[in-house]
């Protein structure tokens, strides 16, 4: 891996061709793969701008969804493998795109060292073989693809019939494996998907080589050391070995937020430092017997399995304790890259909103139609379309994509809660329910509250690349993480690098509070919520468990801090006041519970 960060996924549109605009200088970044009708987006305007034939792949076709991603998938491999040659032939001259490679990288990576000494070098034969040297290990970012396992809705034919193998995130990851990717990963999250998981045995591309390497590998995103163990066995036990375990924040993210019992990223991360030992050799005990039933190759050793981590992450101080004392292979930084129009496509008068967008301006609302809590920036068109409709007495989306289709309490198959369809019928049961006046508003703000996410997700593209993507559905919708609030302006892509490594800054905010308080504090505020709208005995016992893990948690930190392990003056006073905080949330327990 050239660099010490990756982009993850963002959104539909987001990061749906950053490998197109990163890749050749070593960054690693991650595309949804679960938009097809966006994907076609992309190939026609893609194909278009190389003066290439674009030939459609309609949805009459059989199999069109698997086909549209292993094709756009291997136009952008084709695009990055292009832009790779160019690069390794440029000038080293200031301002050439190799010389950018070059100085983008780490300071303690062998390589940039190796460029340091080049441009030191006086000796004309030695320059040119220390030339010639760092021409040939130039490599480009791995192109990764992301199916949130969650997205799974079951696809018909003409004749009404279940397709086997055709649900969304089935034929997603066939397109995938069709791909001639390698040395790519397919990142899943959101959870354990049986059904997507035992096609996955299935697919060959995934099995490694007579010496160990993996064509194709499987990265599983995780919130904490237990779901890793849980997925990772479901996996080996079909001969799959995952080669990374990507944590991500329960809370401090972007998108869809699936917050922990209270257990907070340090003492997660701790889990996994302490244990990934342990996990490797029982995965691997597992690996090792499947494939033997099988009849495949066991290896000697058990293959690599790196553990990276993200959400939150801000300063170079950060990335570098995670890296160091957890002992990670990489960062992600997601949200800070919303503001690089070098590495993600962002229309411009979202990036504006970006720029100026405050804590306050991101809500851990109730939009997304699969009801996980979902971080969303107010004031974007899509809320304005979505409250019109309301207005007009015609709550609702048109329903075009259908991907988040699994509501099936009034229809045999299911459709979306954000649906104009679905909130007809809702609000139509709600009206005849005859609730108390506070139930039935609240009831009535949740179903208004949905939005859809297919169009409002994919749009930035069609805005920025002047195109369409759903005839008049033109609104936007966005989901950056609360970091947001700590990037205020627009920078290069080379900016951002030397942010991430500490040879910049770009956070014009004072005292930003550390990304484990950040964390801390959404978590609190999340319990105060549920205290609040608790009204049964069980569930204020489950609070008081939430609570207590974020005191445990309060208690690790104070000791990483008094170890010298985090260093920032501001944290151990924020970490009282958190603590403080805490201790107020059980004042808002209902009286009825009490």
């Amino acid at each position: 891996m050239v660099h010490q960060f990756h982009i993850p996924v963002m959104g539909l549109a987001y990061t749906i061709d950053s490998p197109v605009k990163v890749a050749r200088f070593g960054i690693s970044s991650v595309i949804s793969i679960i938009e097809d009708r966006l994907i076609e987006m992309m190939r026609k305007h893609y194909y278009t701008e190389r003066n290439e034939p674009y030939e459609p792949i309609s949805t009459k076709e059989e199999d069109y969804r698997a086909r549209r991603i292993t094709d756009y998938l291997n136009l952008v491999n084709r695009i990055v493998q292009e832009q790779v040659e160019k690069l390794r032939s440029a000038a080293f001259e200031t301002g050439s795109e190799i010389v950018k490679y070059f100085e983008m990288l780490p300071e303690e990576s062998t390589l940039k060292q190796l460029y340091l000494q080049f441009k030191s070098a006086n000796n004309a034969d030695s320059r040119s073989s220390i030339e010639a040297k760092l021409r040939s290990l130039i490599q480009p970012g791995s192109i990764d693809v992301n199916i949130m396992t969650k997205t799974d809705k079951n696809n018909y034919g003409a004749d009404g019939a279940l397709l086997e193998d055709g649900s969304d995130a089935v034929a997603a990851l066939r397109g995938y494996a069709n791909s001639n990717l390698t040395g790519s990963s397919i990142v899943f999250s959101a959870g354990m998907n049986p059904r997507l998981y035992s096609y996955l045995e299935k697919c060959r591309d995934f099995d490694a080589d007579e010496n160990g390497v993996f064509r194709k590998k499987v990265i599983v995103k995780v919130s904490d050391y237990r779901s890793a163990l849980i997925q990772g066995k479901f996996l080996a036990k079909k001969g799959i070995w995952v080669s990374e375990f990507r944590i991500e924040s329960g809370l401090n993210c972007g998108g869809h937020a699936f917050a922990t019992d209270g257990m907070l990223m340090g003492p997660i991360l701790e889990e996994f430092r302490s244990g990934k030992h342990v996990l490797t050799s029982e995965l691997f005990q597992l690996y090792s017997d499947a494939l033997t039933k099988r009849g495949a190759h066991v290896p000697a050793e058990p293959p690599a399995m790196l553990i990276s981590a993200q959400g939150g992450i801000g300063t170079y101080t950060e990335h570098t304790m995670l890296r160091e004392y957890y002992q990670l292979s990489a960062t992600g930084w997601g949200t800070p890259f919303l503001l690089v129009p070098e590495a993600t496509t962002v229309d411009d008068t979202t990036l504006e909103k970006l720029c100026k967008a405050k804590a306050e301006d991101v809500e851990l609302s109730n939009n997304s139609p699969m009801g996980v809590r979902f971080h969303y920036l107010k004031g974007l068109d899509g809320e304005a379309e979505r409250l019109q409709r309301i207005r007009d007495g015609k709550p609702g989306s048109p329903c075009t994509e259908k991907h988040l289709s699994f509501n099936s309490e009034f229809t045999e198959r299911p459709i979306c809660t954000a649906s104009i369809q679905y909130q007809r019928l809702k609000l139509d049961q709600l009206q005849k329910a005859q609730l108390p006046e506070a139930e039935y508003n609240a009831q009535i703000k949740l179903l208004f509250s949905k939005e859809c996410l297919c169009t409002g997700l994919s749009n930035a593209a069609a805005h920025v690349y002047n195109t369409t993507l759903v005839k008049n559905q033109r609104a936007i919708t966005i989901c950056p993480g609360p970091n947001i609030a700590f990037f205020s302006k627009v920078v290069s892509l080379q900016e951002m690098t030397d942010h991430i490594y500490g040879r910049a800054n770009v956070i014009a905010a004072p005292n930003r509070p550390h990304m484990f308080i950040n964390e801390l504090r959404l978590y609190i505020t999340y319990l105060a919520e549920q205290r609040q709208n608790c009204n049964d005995a069980k569930t204020s016992k489950q609070l008081d468990g939430f609570h207590n893990n974020l005191l445990q948690g309060i208690t690790y930190y104070r000791e990483m801090y008094r170890n010298g392990i985090i260093r920032d003056e501001n944290f151990a006073p924020m970490l009282d006041e958190a603590a403080w905080q805490l201790e107020e949330t059980k004042s808002t327990v209902p009286a009825a519970i009490l």
